[in-house]
């Protein structure tokens, strides 16, 4: 009997608990217990990404690669542990791991900056939107107040129309003197006269 086989109602079993959809499927983990905290892991990606990127790595890297040529061409042959001869297979093969290791971990630092991006551009997003709302609300106002002061009188306004009635007034007044009889004017003229004295 091969592993393979499977009586008949245990498979009309699976076969109905895959069909059954409303529940999901669930695989079993070799290692359950071991969830690294994504955030701690995170931050140490960032870290030795940036680690990466500074001239002091790339320094120890060449200062870690001059030795080991130098070591392994100019060291007597007994105590070379990865000889000119097999071209520097051990070296290349930690060059390869270290590049292995680093490459997915870089792309891990940068995803984790590129989910901080896109929070601070909905960020910045929501507070341009903020503004263009304010800005046209602001606008409305500005022309409400600009329509409302249309109907206002404003300084020169008032003093043209009272330089108006004075004018009237006087005119009015002239007027008056004029159709008035000399006897009545004379007296009036006399007391002014007498109050300017």
């Amino acid at each position: 009997m091969s592993d393979s086989y499977k009586s008949p109602d245990a498979a009309r079993k699976e076969a109905q608990v895959r069909s059954d959809l409303s529940t999901p499927f669930h695989r079993r983990r070799i290692f359950e217990g071991f969830r690294p905290d994504p955030d701690s892991f995170g931050k140490m990606t960032e870290s030795f990404a940036r680690f990466m990127g500074t001239p002091t790595f790339l320094l120890w890297m060449t200062a870690f690669c001059a030795v080991w040529l130098g070591w392994n061409t100019l060291a007597p042959e007994s105590s070379q542990f990865d000889p000119r001869a097999t071209n520097f297979t051990l070296l290349t093969l930690m060059l390869s791991l270290q590049a292995s290791y680093a490459a997915p971990l870089l792309l891990l630092a940068q995803n984790r900056q590129d989910d901080r991006d896109r929070v601070a551009l909905d960020e910045d997003r929501r507070q341009a939107a903020r503004n263009l709302a304010d800005t046209e609300y602001l606008t409305r106002e500005v022309a409400s107040l600009r329509i409302a002061l249309r109907d206002v009188a404003t300084r020169d306004f008032v003093r043209s129309e009272l330089r108006d009635l004075l004018q009237e007034i006087l005119e009015d007044r002239d007027a008056e003197d004029d159709d008035a009889p000399r006897d009545k004017r004379e007296p009036a003229k006399r007391t002014r006269r007498g109050e300017d004295a």
